[in-house]
């Protein structure tokens, strides 16, 4: 039996407002709950053990602490992204490592747990705190490097949609999809570097990293769509927006996430895409191992999906179906 029309618009009604307040929790709730979570700290010097103690007393679960043989090795551990920062104790008392570029919040945090160390520092009532890899001058808060997180998916997913109503034949859609990357990428690599001045770091690797991003997104949202339909568009743009987006803490830090959101984070494009960009930009490609990979394995799914969605066609084309359930906008 047929709903009527107003049941039909009672029904879009509401789950649209379903759909506004998971929109609401998803953008807001990790936000609302930023707090260090085993943050990976190093402790250095003479009287290192003391600090240690101290901190794991005073923050319990707040710091993964470890320790280094000299300040030489903590400011390695930095700039190899194996920690966020560092604390150079000594008898005279304390001084503070960090790596904004990795996190400008987690970096703001020790700045101000240098000066709960302060009591025991030379200085009277400061800690002497030291950026060791900067972020970007101008953009010291990392508010520009927050905002591209969005568009870029946001931009990739339209992408998608648009290929899968405006050309019918799914090998065009994956040919579209990969010179949408390219364009998107090297294009986006250029504003933001170029114009804004947000990324330092080779131009031809950031833009790598973009074109692999958007490649990542509109691959697997497009091959959804191509493989089971239109809800494929649906599945894919609430995974990588409403679940990717928040959680790739691209304006904080994995670890400053409530767990285990903030790990899941980092196997969606948009959380491996962030930390991939930090890597390039600021630290040589430290720790781009595996967000490389993440991105990799989205973008071979995203190739299986349309492969996938070929077969599907040709099949429909072979038993004198319909070839596609998307029409096509030409």
């Amino acid at each position: 039996m047929k709903s009527s029309p107003a049941v039909h618009a009672l029904g879009v009604a509401v789950a649209a407002a379903l759909l506004q307040l998971v929109m609401i929790v998803a953008f807001a709730w990790p936000s609302a709950h930023l707090a260090p979570r085993h943050v990976p700290l190093v402790v250095t010097g003479p009287a290192a053990g003391v600090v240690a103690e101290r901190l794991a007393h005073a923050r319990p679960g707040a710091f993964d602490i470890t320790t280094r043989p000299d300040e030489a090795s903590a400011r390695r551990a930095l700039t190899d992204r194996d920690a966020y920062g560092a604390i150079v104790a000594t008898p005279s008392g304390v001084r503070v490592l960090t790596a904004s570029a990795a996190s400008p919040v987690v970096a703001q945090q020790l700045g101000a747990l240098a000066q709960q160390l302060a009591p025991g520092s030379p200085a009277a009532g400061t800690a002497p705190v030291q950026d060791v890899v900067a972020a970007d001058s101008d953009d010291p808060r990392g508010t520009g490097f927050g905002g591209m997180a969005l568009p870029l998916v946001m931009s990739s997913i339209a992408a998608a949609a648009l290929l899968t109503f405006a050309v019918r034949r799914v090998a065009w859609r994956a040919a579209g999809v990969l010179l949408f990357a390219l364009l998107g990428g090297f294009g986006s690599a250029a504003v933001v570097q170029g114009w804004m001045s947000l990324l330092p770091g080779p131009y031809l690797t950031i833009a790598g990293v973009m074109a692999f991003t958007v490649a990542a997104v509109t691959g697997t949202v497009a091959g959804l769509a191509a493989a089971v339909g239109r809800a494929g568009l649906g599945v894919g743009a609430l995974t990588f927006l409403l679940v990717g987006n928040p959680l790739s803490a691209a304006t904080s830090a994995p670890e400053l996430l409530p767990r285990p959101w903030g790990e899941i984070g980092q196997f969606l494009p948009p959380g491996a895409s962030v930390t991939l960009l930090r890597s390039a930009a600021f630290f040589d490609g430290a720790g781009a191992g595996r967000p490389l990979a993440v991105l990799a394995g989205w973008t071979v799914l995203g190739v299986a999906l349309l492969a996938a969605g070929a077969l599907r066609a040709r099949s429909a084309d072979a038993s004198g179906g319909v070839r596609s359930p998307e029409p096509a906008l030409t």
